[in-house]
């Protein structure tokens, strides 16, 4: 025990008499970890705008696709109530393919929804090539 802190004081007389500057080195540390704090950031800013920028793409989707579901929709309500000859009856059939179309996506969740979204957040906050 002794033997080990005379070796340090001896390698810190060393350093000193060398000319190591360790106010300087001590600097230079903490401007490093400042660069890299702020490196730190500005990549959580970049990844959290990216994640951002895709929730509003995909929810200007959603508000695109409910038109299109919507106009779709009041069309086939009008051939199926030509075809069947009762409005009611179309708008049942339809109905019944809305159903039928929801039960889908929920049934097949995982793979349409959840593991998607889960390889787009790892691939984004977890890339090893950042």
């Amino acid at each position: 025990m002794v033997c080990s802190q005379r070796r340090e004081h001896t390698m810190i007389y060393k350093a000193m008499n060398e000319g190591i500057d360790f106010k300087k080195i001590f600097q230079d540390a903490k401007k490093h970890l400042l660069i890299e704090i702020e490196y730190g950031k500005l990549t959580v800013a970049e990844k959290v705008s990216i994640l951002l920028s895709r929730i509003i793409l995909i929810l200007v989707m959603i508000v695109a696709c409910s038109f299109v579901l919507y106009f779709v929709s009041s069309s086939l309500v009008a051939v199926l109530a030509d075809v069947t000859g009762h409005v009611w009856l179309g708008n049942l059939i339809v109905a019944g393919i809305h159903l039928f179309l929801l039960l889908l996506v929920y049934a097949f969740r995982k793979q349409l929804i959840i593991d998607p979204a889960t390889r787009f957040i790892t691939k984004l906050f977890f890339n090893p090539n950042d």
